[in-house]
This record gives structure tokens, C-alpha cells and sequence, in this order.
């Protein structure tokens, strides 16, 4: 990875502002999923275990600037406690002078949590006020939160220009998996799309078209290319207006040998809700009142006889109305295919909230090769797209390849036949090891690039545990 990162840091005595995605579902007050309170453990341990004091900052839920009290984070608190076995106090909010307070008496070793970054507005505007009064609470900032990075927010971009801003541990492996997706995959090359709408998946629908081998298309979103095809969908879900850009995607993957797999059959239901009638019938021509809501088995069969070779695969988004169980069936069928293919070797991603939950729910996700945190954030950055909250940490140093230049000198008798030429690399070597490193420095803040003392921490294993 190109950017600095916590292994670079010398954090030992110092106040580290962690930017972390604790954006978790709630139910009656208490947390219902905690995949992403754990998965940003490893990073919190580590700076703690190099001296630094930590002070933790998240958004939850969309507020709106407005504080809402079944939205704040003192859940989260209670459950980051419980698996870190040590007390992680919630501030009561994320500014004013009892969050001043406590940050001036949080000793090394230590934890604190802001509350709800979103009960400012400012944050979400990235306000320069309001990440100046983040910043002053800490001498480096990390942001751990793939999830939000990208958003230019004020806990994201903006503090990240005033303090020396490095990546956490599950930034880097983000951005780790995500582009091997991009540089090198091993094939065959399977990307499986799903979720509501086809509108918000076509960037990267384009950009990976020039990737993969294949493309699996379910959810709501593969109605509009049933569409395309002449098929009648009923009341189904779907875009008409993206018709023309689903006959485009098709056009495009048969021009670039991608084959294209789309429902065969399909569960239909006469409402959108549980314990209402339903119905498998072939994805030809359905009924003018029914809804299309999960996959068929001789679809669910198909998709999991297409991945069955498959090296490499991206998963993001349902492949039916996945929050009610008689139609969850499809996404359940294909998260057990993709745990068998990454037992067998194969490197299987998967992201977005529904996809994550199908393969939780069902006990799968460390057979997984790596469960994205960021569903919008992995999107934009397999549609190639620049993510604020990561161009903005600090750049890895780059040493200077090229020697200065030597004075010229008188020309040198021949070497005599049979005698050794003295090697080009030698004196090369000399003046590399002499060549100054440089690196970018971030605003009103000097950074340090060396790894004086480095935080240490072990390279999170292959597996993802979220």
C-alpha cells in the first residue's frame, strides 16, 4: 500500500484520534451485529500496546445535525468494553468543555469514545471549525473507518489535514483485498451484483466488465435487464429508466466474452411481506400482480454450477428480498457455494450490509477470505474512483532511484584482456544508500516518517474476522 500506516508511527506517549465505522444496527437499545466493533479491535490494541492513549470517533445512523437519543453510542461503548475487557467511557457529546475534560486526562494505555459525530452537522459538511476542535484533542490521527473513506466529512478529510494521518490496520487490508480485485486476479474472475437498484451498481458494472469473467445479476436489480430482454416482471421491482443502460451492460460483456447470468426461475409472491402467498415460476412472463422476490432453484443451481471453478470472486448485495427468510433462500444458497469455493482455495470477497449478514447469519464468514466493511466505499473504489479519506493520509516515501551525477573523468586505458571489470552496481549502491527520503507533510502539523518506534502489530491474518 502506498500510504503510511499505524506500523509507521511512533505513537508511544502521544493521543491518538481513531476515526472508526461503528455505523452498527440497533434493536431495544442494544447492538444486533457487532462485525464491525470487532473488526476494528486489532487496530485499537495495537496502538494501546505501543503507548499511545486512544480517543475513538464514529458516526451512527443519520441524525441529521440533530441529537436523537436512540442513536447515540453508549451501546457501542458497552459492547467494545465487554470484548475488550477494559472500560471504554462515551462522552456525552463529541465537543464541549466535559469532552475537553476527559480527553486532557486520558492517560497512555487508555480509551475514550466521542459520542455521535452526526449530532453535528458540521461533520458531515466537513466544517474547518469543527476539525479543528477534533484535532486539537490528539497529535496523530487514524482512520480505520474503510466505510466512510468515501466521504469527505470533517472527521474523515478535514482533521486528516491538520495532524500527521496514517491508516489503520483494517484500512490497509481493505485497500489490500479490494485491489487485487483490480491488479491481478486469479481466474476465472466472478463478480455477483445484487440489491435493489441496477442505477446504483453501473459504474462499477462498466469498470469491471473490462476485470471479470463472469457477472451474476440477481436482487431487484437484475428485473431491469429481465427487462431489457423483452421478459414481462409484473409488479416487480425495477428501473425502467435504466433499461437502455441494462441492453448496454449486456451488449458490452458479449463484446468482451463476459458471460452474463441472470434468473431462470424465480419465487414470485402476491405482497412484498411474510406469510403472503407465494409461487416459482420461469422468469419468462409474470403475472401482472405478482412480485419477483427471491431466486428459483433451477437459478439458485445454475449460479452455483457457474461458480463452481471460480478463483477469484466479488459479492455485493442480495439476490432476493433477503430480510424476509422465505426469500432468502437464493442469497443463503449462493453464500454456502462461495464458503466451499474459498475452502478450496479460491479468494472470495464479500461486502455490502444483506451479502455480510447472509454469510454471518449462516456461520460462514471465517471460512470467507476477507468481509468488506464498506458497502458504498468497495463500490467506488472498483469503479476506480479516488476516496477522499484515503488520498488524504500520508504518502509512503518513494528513496531516490538515481546516484548524483559523478564529475567526468579523464578516460580510463583498457582493461586488459582476462581481468575482472569491477562491478557498475557497487559504487551505485553507495550513493542509494546516501539518497534523502521524502515525504509529503500534512497542514499545521510536522509528521513523522521514520520508524523510530514503530507500533507493533502483527499483520492481520488472512482471514477477516469480523
Amino acid at each position: 500500500m502506498d500510504k503510511l500506516t499505524i506500523r509507521d508511527a511512533d505513537v508511544a506517549g502521544k493521543r491518538v484520534f481513531v476515526r472508526v465505522d461503528f455505523n452498527v444496527p440497533l434493536a431495544d437499545g442494544r447492538v444486533t451485529d457487532d462485525s464491525r466493533v470487532r473488526a476494528a479491535i486489532p487496530t485499537i490494541s495495537a496502538l494501546l500496546n505501543a503507548g499511545a492513549s486512544v480517543i475513538l470517533a464514529s458516526h451512527l445512523g443519520r441524525p441529521n445535525g440533530k441529537v436523537q437519543d436512540g442513536l447515540r453510542l453508549r451501546p457501542v461503548g458497552q459492547v467494545l468494553s465487554q470484548l475488550m475487557r477494559r472500560n471504554v467511557p462515551v462522552t456525552g457529546d463529541a465537543l464541549g468543555i466535559g469532552t475537553e475534560d476527559a480527553v486532557k486526562r486520558l492517560r497512555s494505555g487508555e480509551v475514550l469514545m466521542l459520542e455521535n459525530l452526526r449530532f453535528h452537522a458540521e461533520e458531515e459538511a466537513n466544517d474547518p471549525a469543527f476539525a479543528a476542535a477534533l484535532a486539537s484533542y490528539a497529535d496523530v490521527y487514524v482512520n480505520d473507518a474503510f466505510g466512510t473513506a468515501h466521504r469527505a466529512h470533517a472527521s474523515t478529510v478535514g482533521i486528516a489535514k491538520l495532524l500527521p494521518a496514517y491508516a489503520g490496520l483494517l484500512m490497509e487490508r481493505e485497500i489490500e483485498m479490494l485491489s487485487k480485485l483490480l491488479e491481478n486476479p486469479e481466474r476465472p474472475f466472478v463478480a455477483i451484483l445484487g440489491g435493489a437498484k441496477v442505477s446504483d451498481k453501473i459504474r462499477v458494472i462498466d469498470h469491471l466488465l473490462t476485470r471479470v469473467d463472469m457477472l451474476i445479476l440477481g436482487g431487484g436489480m437484475a428485473n431491469t435487464f429481465l427487462l431489457a430482454q423483452g421478459k414481462a416482471i409484473g409488479k416487480s421491482l425495477a428501473e425502467p429508466d435504466r433499461v437502455e443502460d441494462a441492453r448496454r451492460i449486456l451488449a458490452t460483456a458479449a463484446r468482451n466474452d463476459v458471460r452474463v447470468v441472470l434468473p431462470v426461475d424465480v419465487i414470485v409472491a402476491k405482497e412484498v411481506t411474510r406469510g403472503t402467498e407465494y409461487k416459482t415460476l420461469q422468469a419468462e412472463k409474470i403475472p401482472a400482480s405478482w412480485h419477483i422476490v427471491d431466486l428459483g432453484k433451477a437459478s439458485q443451481d445454475l449460479m452455483v454450477e457457474a461458480l463452481s471453478d471460480a478463483r477469484t470472486v466479488f459479492w455485493n448485495g442480495p439476490l432476493g428480498v433477503f430480510e424476509i427468510p422465505s426469500f432468502a433462500h437464493g442469497t443463503k444458497a449462493v453464500a454456502r457455494m462461495l464458503a466451499e469455493r474459498a475452502d478450496a482455495g479460491a479468494t472470495v470477497i464479500v461486502g455490502g450490509g444483506d451479502s455480510v449478514a447472509a454469510v454471518t447469519q449462516q456461520g460462514l464468514a471465517d471460512r470467507m477470505t476477507h468481509i468488506s466493511t464498506g458497502g458504498g466505499a468497495s463500490l467506488e473504489f472498483l469503479e476506480g474512483r479516488e476516496l477522499p479519506g484515503v488520498t488524504v493520509l500520508l504518502d509512503r516515501p518513494v528513496e531516490a532511484k538515481k546516484a548524483k551525477p559523478k564529475p567526468k573523468a579523464p578516460a580510463k586505458p583498457k582493461t586488459p584482456a582476462g581481468a575482472k571489470e569491477k562491478p557498475k552496481a557497487q559504487a551505485a549502491a553507495t550513493a542509494k544508500s546516501t539518497a534523502p527520503t521524502t515525504a509529503k507533510a500534512p497542514t499545521a502539523a510536522k509528521a513523522s516518517t521514520t520508524s523510530k518506534a514503530p507500533v507493533a502489530a502483527a499483520k492481520p491474518k488472512a482471514k477477516a474476522r469480523t
